[in-house]
């Protein structure tokens, strides 16, 4: 599919971003479900991106696709716990934490385009969801890649990350790079968060 064949991703302010998704209840046939989940990898991709969900392109249906195959620094990706996560998609998803550790980092949104805050999140989760073919599944995440999950099922819950970041962290792109150590501590300092 050519570039312009994308749909756009919504911004924050638009009002399906503040609303809880619909569960998914077999609403598309199988081929029209499969070929939603391939648009949004592929949006997901052109962003680029680590996750998407279907409210992000406007559709208020409890879907989203997750992967992060980027290569990071490999100091940044020890410190964050940054592994990589292969593609899968996540139907009717709800976490839970896996003990009481937490992480803070910085993290930005497609839905927000142009800022990044620190958003403190749990270190481990539980998820279960339904995969593409309706099968009840459930995975454990840590580090970035239960960042990544906590973060796109919170857009399936009407939550957006900057209604958990620190509102003194958040940075416009510009000015990020002064924040983008590998761990926060001179943001903090400096920002008063």
């Amino acid at each position: 599919m050519l570039e312009q064949d994308l749909v756009p991703i919504v911004q924050l302010g638009h009002p399906v971003l503040r609303r809880p998704a619909l569960p998914y209840e077999g609403q598309l046939q199988a081929d029209e479900l499969q070929a939603l989940i391939g648009l949004m990898r592929r949006v997901m991709h052109d962003a680029p991106g680590v996750g998407l969900a279907a409210p992000q392109i406007g559709i208020p249906l409890r879907l989203a696709v997750l992967e992060d195959a980027y290569a990071p620094d490999p100091e940044a990706a020890e410190i964050r716990e940054r592994t990589p996560l292969e593609f899968f998609t996540i139907i009717n998803p709800r976490y839970e934490p896996e003990g009481t550790q937490t992480a803070a980092f910085y993290e930005g949104c497609l839905s927000f385009e142009g800022y990044q805050g620190v958003v403190e999140r749990y270190r481990s989760v539980r998820l279960d969801y339904e995969d593409e073919h309706g099968q009840a599944q459930q995975r454990s995440f840590s580090g970035w890649p239960a960042r990544i999950v906590q973060h796109e099922t919170d857009h399936l819950n009407g939550i957006v990350y900057v209604d958990k970041a620190f509102t003194r962290s958040l940075s416009s792109n510009a000015e990020y790079p002064r924040w983008a150590a590998e761990d926060i501590e001179a943001a903090r300092r400096t920002l008063g968060f």
